[in-house]
């Protein structure tokens, strides 16, 4: 890996996963269109339309990582798990799930840009660890990262402080060293800014605005991008003279 430049500030740059590196609600939407598609050819006497709404009122209530959100599905929408509509339901989900899940243009040209400047990188994510893998093999990363912390590595979810401390231990530096990337202000933004690192808020990902939780207009980072490319000019602007930044 190539030295950082004698005297450079920033040292490594942490990045969230979902909807930074990749937008993972749209292809978690398409996979589950295609999954209730197929329940419905294999039987299921439903719309369409209800059956995405009931499977994403699950997620709403027990999180988006539940890993048997079609059983319980089934359970409530008929009395029962039918491995005859389960089935089909889970290959086309998978099916659908990998042919979306790439990554956001520019992604790849900037993690390899910073790696060749010789930037040590992490991926903190509330994740399970599997599926956050299984998401960097996707993309054709799981080899680009010094450090991987899922919440199974760390036992705390976003914002907490913990799990950014434990990627600056791994990493080896500091906090001021260090720049925090990601889409959720109320996770990846505060839990940075607790934890004394220099943030950058990634507007293009945030895809979760409705009436709940709209799309902020003040996210509290230090940095606000709308394409990963603009990260090198904040690199570049954190290490002028602080009059000049």
């Amino acid at each position: 890996m190539t030295e950082l430049r004698e005297g450079r500030t920033i040292r490594a740059v942490v990045f969230d996963l979902d909807n930074t590196l990749t937008d993972f609600m749209k292809a978690k939407r398409g996979a589950i269109r295609a999954a209730a598609d197929a329940m419905i050819d294999a039987g299921l006497v439903m719309d369409p339309q209800l059956v995405y709404d009931r499977i994403f009122a699950i997620y709403d209530e027990v999180g988006i990582e539940h890993q048997r959100v079609f059983n319980r599905f089934l359970t409530e929408a008929t009395g029962r798990v039918d491995d005859h509509v389960l089935a089909p339901a889970v290959v086309a989900y998978r099916r659908a799930r990998e042919a979306s899940l790439v990554p956001y243009p520019h992604v790849q040209r900037v993690v390899y840009r910073l790696v060749k400047d010789g930037y040590k990188l992490a991926v903190v994510s509330d994740a399970p660890r599997f599926e956050a893998w299984l998401r960097l093999c996707y993309l054709g990363l799981q080899h680009v990262f010094d450090v991987v912390l899922t919440h199974d590595d760390t036992g705390a979810r976003k914002p907490d402080p913990v799990p950014f401390r434990m990627a600056l231990e791994r990493l080896g530096v500091a906090p001021g060293q260090a720049v925090m990337v990601g889409d959720w202000p109320e996770r990846d933004i505060v839990g940075g800014l607790v934890a004394g690192l220099h943030t950058v808020y990634a507007r293009y990902g945030d895809t979760y605005g409705s009436p709940d939780r709209p799309r902020t207009t003040d996210s509290g980072a230090h940095f606000v991008i709308d394409d990963l490319l603009q990260l090198l000019d904040v690199l570049e602007r954190l290490e002028r003279p602080a009059g000049e930044a």
